[in-house]
């Protein structure tokens, strides 16, 4: 059950992270000039951009660098995707207490995504001690905005008695 809430997680995680920004792609050079100049959206566009290739060669370190920049500044988007770089060691080296720091950030903003993966952190003690009270916790604030994957998750703490 666990390893097909995980499957279903990296999924869900890598949808999240390929959706497009807008309806029509930046433009590389005009987003590169607004993030160099400080603006933390522009940063975590640029971020998406080198991860993805969009106008430049995929660069996942040039990626994860952009996305720190923006996390730096408080974007969540930033912070969850450098939490989810560090945890599978994309661009950077694999590092779970950093990813779980990242995620923190993210969900303490309410980012659901980031809710649903620091949940999941505790339900596995990745980065923290293994605690299914606080999975429970952090899956249910994902599942109390509309999440259908966190909802599944708190189901099968239920389920199984763990953490509640």
């Amino acid at each position: 059950m666990r390893a097909l809430r995980l499957l279903l997680i990296c999924g869900a995680l890598l949808t999240a992270l390929s959706a497009p920004l807008s309806a029509q792609a930046p433009d590389f050079a005009e987003t590169k000039k607004q993030a160099e100049a400080g603006d933390a959206k522009a940063q975590y566009s640029l971020g998406h951009m080198y991860r993805v290739g969009l106008g430049v060669a995929k660069d996942f370190a040039e990626a994860a660098k952009w996305y720190l920049k923006a996390a730096d500044q408080g974007d969540a988007r930033g912070q969850f995707n450098l939490g989810v770089m560090y945890d599978n060691g994309i661009g950077v080296p694999q590092d779970y207490a950093e990813a779980v720091k990242w995620y923190r950030k993210a969900a303490d903003q309410g980012f659901a995504s980031a809710q649903i993966n620091l949940g999941l952190m505790y339900d596995n003690g990745r980065g923290v001690p293994k605690d299914a009270a606080e999975a429970v916790k952090w899956y249910r604030k994902a599942a109390d905005q509309g999440v259908a994957q966190a909802q599944y998750n708190l189901g099968v703490m239920y389920d199984e008695g763990k953490g509640v």
